[in-house]
């Protein structure tokens, strides 16, 4: 396939290599004439391994063409079993999340699910700061005092021996539904549901996992429908909620491909007809009044909901998913809201701190470690580490002897089995992920050698990953190219995300036009063609960055900008927008 320096950029203003993502031209063109559309737009099919033969079928994902038989996966069988019989007798079940979006989501549409059909439901999120990541040993004690018979654990459990030993020696039933890499042995639950088992066969290992619990509610609907549930009563429709499916998806970073690619695509569409009260209130609240996309999942509706989980109230964000009542929805919507602001504050002062004591300690990964940094935002700030310094970074919040922290990775390195070797070796309380994002708890007299361990595990392959920073770029455009009809076409491609990157053109040649900076840290530009064509474009974050300053000198030598072709809805119309992510010099 050819790899090519584009517009002959080997170092741009932010010092990235541009450069074409590999693709095969021949099939670039074979898709184009197949499809009738621009050769560009086959060339950006064929560079996420779309053939020709199969691209009318990757324009259009079904649910219908992509489902598994959910009783392929170890356990569902045991699981749906013991559940079945608890709806049936009327037993208490308790529904245990994560309190990130893929945990919210995950018990939002597990209670819907089950309340429509008959069932007695209760939820429980854990607080990140008392109780830490995971099922613990008292709260489920707690949820066996109020009756309840069975326990099911979604986007936790995996890992959590002692907590589900403790359970089951109370009499409760712990079903584990969950989607992170597990250890040698499974935890002692009624039934373990991960398609990362070690001895499930490969296929659904990149379902997040309220992808996984999806699959279950289908499991528990086809059994209660053979048991004759539905004689009496009307069958829900689990695909009213595919809107939680896409949400958890997107934020959990999960690739978009296959099966997720599917679930994503019809749960926008449901989150279009805006059925879901709570998801409503929050869009209105965040002032999204364009066509959800990813992008929306993953950059305005996501970190809200994980705002409670992070500085705020834990259990908010199941509330908001869970509601039926309007004037609920838009109070605990603002709510999260205000949580959300107040946690841009604490991670722009950690991410300070966090970087200074990273570069300060230098090495392949980055590792900074703070007494009273809140563990609500360390996640972020390790992804904000991540952009600036390009390698692994790992951060951790210290309280009361206890380091609570979260790693993100690069592409090719694999933190979440380094975390699980760390904690295989008695370094860690406890830990877990998968490849690009992980957990850790570790005691603070542990740390420097939790350090030195991740160092020496993954130094090798993060310094093997680094280099020259490149972007990858899907080819090079006039500024008369980027229209409504190619923006229209990119769509199709999507939804975007982890191993369905967004499609990133070069655009040749702009003269900046008016340029000025909006909500306090964006700029905002139109730029102009040689042959006289003007485009708006945006650079997010851009302030006091060498990308801002190039945008804001007026009157200067034309500029190659890079960036995605996004729609740009305004006061009721809808403009094409690019996305300014890196400029060089034309020469």
């Amino acid at each position: 396939m050819k790899t090519a320096t584009v517009l002959g950029v080997a170092q741009s203003l932010t010092g990235r290599h541009w450069t074409s993502r590999p693709a095969d031209d021949r099939q670039a063109i074979a898709i184009a004439q197949r499809l009738g559309v621009p050769e560009i737009v086959g060339r950006v099919l064929a560079a996420r391994d779309v053939t020709c033969d199969g691209a009318e079928a990757f324009l259009k994902p079904s649910l219908r063409r992509d489902m598994p038989d959910p009783g392929r996966l170890k356990d569902m069988d045991k699981a749906v079993a013991r559940t079945v019989a608890a709806i049936l007798r009327g037993d208490l079940i308790a529904l245990f999340g994560d309190y990130d979006v893929d945990g919210a989501t995950s018990v939002a549409l597990l209670d819907r699910f089950l309340r429509a059909v008959g069932g007695r439901v209760t939820t429980y999120v854990p607080d990140r700061i008392k109780e830490g990541y995971g099922p613990n040993t008292p709260a489920l004690a707690r949820l066996h005092a109020q009756g309840a018979t069975v326990a099911i654990t979604m986007d936790c459990g995996i890992s959590a021996h002692e907590p589900l030993a403790a359970a089951r020696d109370l009499g409760l039933d712990v079903i584990v539904i969950d989607h992170h890499l597990p250890g040698a042995d499974l935890p002692p639950a009624a039934a373990v549901i991960d398609p990362n088992r070690l001895d499930e066969p490969v296929g659904l290992g990149q379902l997040a996992a309220v992808g996984v619990t999806f699959l279950f509610a289908v499991a528990v609907n086809r059994a209660l429908r053979d048991a004759g549930r539905y004689r009496d009563r009307p069958e829900p429709d689990l695909r009213e909620w595919l809107d939680l499916v896409a949400l958890g998806t997107v934020c959990d970073a999960v690739p978009l491909t296959g099966l997720n690619r599917a679930l994503v695509t019809q749960g926008l569409r449901t989150m279009g007809r805006r059925g879901n009260v709570g998801l409503a209130a929050l869009a209105d609240v965040a002032h999204l009044d364009a066509k959800p996309g990813a992008y929306h999942l993953g950059f305005i509706l996501g970190p809200r909901i994980n705002a409670g989980g992070r500085v705020g109230e834990p259990d908010l964000g199941v509330r908001l998913l869970t509601t039926d009542d309007p004037i609920e929805a838009r109070g605990l919507a603002e709510r999260l809201d205000g949580y959300n602001a107040e946690r841009r504050t604490i991670e722009a002062a950690v991410l300070v701190s966090a970087e200074a004591a990273a570069r300060a300690r230098g090495g392949a990964i980055a590792f900074a470690a703070g007494e009273g940094w809140h563990p609500g935002v360390v996640g972020i700030v390790a992804s904000r580490l991540v952009e600036r310094m390009r390698r692994p970074a790992f951060v951790v919040g210290i309280a009361d002897g206890v380091g609570r922290g979260s790693g993100r990775s690069i592409p090719g390195v694999d933190i979440g089995a380094a975390v699980i070797a760390a904690r295989q070796a008695g370094l860690l309380v406890n830990g877990g992920g998968h490849p690009m994002a992980a957990g850790i708890t570790v005691d603070q007299g542990r740390l420097e050698g939790v350090a030195a361990f991740l160092e020496q595990r993954l130094g090798p392959a993060a310094t093997a990953a680094g280099g020259t920073p490149t972007l990858m770029l899907d080819g090079a455009l006039a500024v008369g190219a980027v229209t409504g009809e190619l923006m229209n076409l990119v769509e199709q491609a999507g939804p975007f995300g982890t191993g369905n990157a967004e499609p990133r053109f070069a655009v040749r040649d702009c003269h900046i036009g008016r340029a000025d900076v909006v909500g306090g840290q964006h700029v905002r530009c139109f730029v102009t063609g040689i042959d006289g064509s003007r485009l708006k474009a945006i650079a997010f974050r851009a302030v006091d960055t060498p990308l801002g300053r190039a945008l804001l000198t007026r009157g200067g030598p034309p500029l190659h900008l890079a960036g995605t072709v996004r729609s740009n809805p305004w006061q009721g119309e809808t403009s094409v927008q690019l996305v300014i992510d890196d400029v060089a010099a034309a020469t």
